[in-house]
């Protein structure tokens, strides 16, 4: 009788691959199969050897040991153009498209061997993609004016763009809307059934059981479970979740500092509230926002007519679909950008016109969403991006000379207090992983008394452990009396954490609910749905 492997002849295979980088086995003794016409799931958590595994493949690193095979052909995948020859696509959880630049100019640029440019064939080409995807997108849009689910779309058909047979995709769903992961999921479908092979990178094991035809588990470099196609066919839900679980922490489920994990892992289907602090929330006034607008600039979206009041100890959330207006609110209320009109109020005081700076100084901080370009100079060491908000300061400067013994202190006890996992507080902070440059972020925005703190998407593309890491660390801030506003696209989390939930579209604020548990993503919902005509409710009613 055929089964899955005999049916789906393997494209790729992975052969007793090992990597080593100093002090760690990124991977170790690896062996994996991908086959035509499946979707192979790679599950693991931070640091378990998926994002090395998939460089191997994609031509970024060459093992240690061990050798890849292409149609059972022992090949040496050299660089990332040699990938694509084979035939290997991959699309990463940032977008690599460039802004400025149209759809159709994005994708043109991969036709590296092409003298002439054929805008007429590249048209042709994205419609027959855009069409097996089952997508709509306009070839003359800017990379910068496309949601986030749209971007994933469109990095896919690059993928595809020179005849990829085989797909990876690295936490494709981290930073999408509910509905933008459903489209992208059945767009996966869809490559599958044409014949695709697709490795799927989640640690959603709900994402895992849906799309998965074959999964597989890595665990501190090792490949401690595969789940053949035939095998995952014949297991539930709930037996999955048990044989992956089991794989990944063994006997040590039950532990405080794997409960969290396990849970967003399981892909828990309610979301529980984190505890507040009894009398957290006070009635001053921290930040009132009144009328703000700002007018869009270089193809971001503008703000019209905004109100907002936070008070101490609170955490207002900001939902909505991503690219509304959201990191333009933020920007305005840091300081870096300029209203059109309207006022902004920290406690008594009127900062409308006052610059980043002095905000700074009066404790507003700012927790952007682009860590790698706006969060950190990744040239500069660890140290110094930590002080990068204090450069001129005593102890760390005086008459303008670095004191770089305080600077090492102070940079030490950060990295101590805020777990940063760093070589040395000298190393290159561009060379530290996303969830690492996260939490250099907070330690910088967190550290010297702030009064109000603005977070925009804080978690997305974060492992789990991290996630829950960042969010206690909100959540304690707020319990000691800190104002938090809280952008996000991932509802479960804000309510979560959320004291309150305002919605944005289009560039307005168009309704708001209390956090009411449960039933407060289906008030977020009808409030999206109804472009705002929900009123507020009140707790049980």
């Amino acid at each position: 009788m055929a089964t899955k492997e005999t049916e789906h002849p393997v494209i790729v295979g992975i052969r007793n691959v090992t990597k080593s980088f100093p002090g760690v086995i990124a991977n170790d003794d690896v062996s994996l199969n991908v086959r035509q016409g499946l979707v192979h799931c790679l599950l693991g958590e931070n640091g378990a050897g998926k994002s090395t595994l998939i460089s191997i493949l994609a031509g970024m690193q060459q093992p240690d040991s061990g050798h890849i095979e292409i149609d059972e052909k022992v090949a040496r995948i050299a660089s990332t153009r040699a990938a694509m020859k084979f035939g290997i696509g991959v699309v990463y959880q940032h977008s690599t498209l460039i802004s400025s630049m149209t759809v159709l100019e994005n994708l043109m640029l991969v036709d590296t061997q092409r003298v002439m440019l054929d805008k007429k064939g590249a048209r042709s080409k994205l419609r027959d993609l855009s069409a097996l995807l089952g997508a709509e997108i306009d070839p003359e849009t800017k990379a910068r004016n496309l949601g986030l689910g749209q971007q994933q779309q469109v990095e896919i058909i690059k993928a595809l763009w020179q005849g990829s047979r085989v797909l990876i995709l690295d936490e494709p769903t981290s930073m999408l809307t509910p509905q933008a992961i459903e489209s992208l999921l059945a767009s996966v479908v869809k490559l599958r059934n044409e014949g695709l092979a697709v490795i799927f990178i989640t640690h959603k094991l709900r994402e895992a059981y849906a799309i998965g035809d074959e999964i597989s588990v890595l665990r501190k470099g090792r490949m401690v479970k595969h789940v053949p196609a035939d095998e995952l066919a014949t297991m539930n839900e709930e037996a999955l979740k048990n044989t992956v679980l089991t794989a990944m922490f063994g006997d040590d489920q039950a532990s405080a500092s794997n409960r969290k994990t396990i849970e967003e892992l399981a892909g828990a289907a309610t979301v529980t509230r984190q505890a507040r602090k009894a009398g957290a929330v006070s009635e001053t006034t921290v930040l009132s926002v009144s009328n703000v607008a700002c007018s869009p600039n270089d193809g971001t979206r503008g703000i019209f007519d905004i109100n907002i009041d936070i008070h101490a100890g609170e955490i207002l959330g900001i939902a909505g679909i991503d690219g509304h207006g959201q990191s333009t609110l933020a920007e305005v209320l840091a300081g870096q950008r300029k209203l059109q009109s309207g006022s902004v109020h920290l406690g008594d005081i009127d900062v409308t016109h006052l610059d980043v700076r002095a905000r700074q100084g009066m404790g507003l901080r700012y927790v952007t969403d682009d860590r790698l370009h706006e969060g950190i100079v990744g040239n500069l060491p660890v140290s110094l991006n930590l002080l990068l908000k204090r450069v001129g300061q005593k102890p760390f400067w005086n008459r303008g000379r670095i004191n770089r013994q305080a600077v090492i202190d102070e940079s030490s006890r950060l990295i101590k207090e805020f777990d940063i996992r760093t070589p040395s507080t000298e190393t290159r902070a561009g060379t530290l992983s996303g969830g690492n440059i996260q939490k250099l972020l907070l330690a910088r925005e967190l550290s010297h008394n702030p009064k109000l703190v603005i977070f925009n998407k804080p978690t997305y593309g974060l492992d789990l452990k991290t996630v829950a890491r960042v969010r206690e660390t909100i959540l304690d801030f707020a319990n000691e009396g800190v104002a938090v506003l809280l952008i996000s696209t991932d509802l479960d989390e804000l309510i979560e954490l959320s004291d309150r939930i305002a919605v944005v579209s289009q560039g307005r604020l168009i309704g708001e609910t209390p956090n009411v548990g449960e039933r407060t993503a289906e008030i977020v919902g009808e409030i999206i749905v109804n472009d705002g005509t929900v009123t507020t409710r009140k707790s049980g009613k």
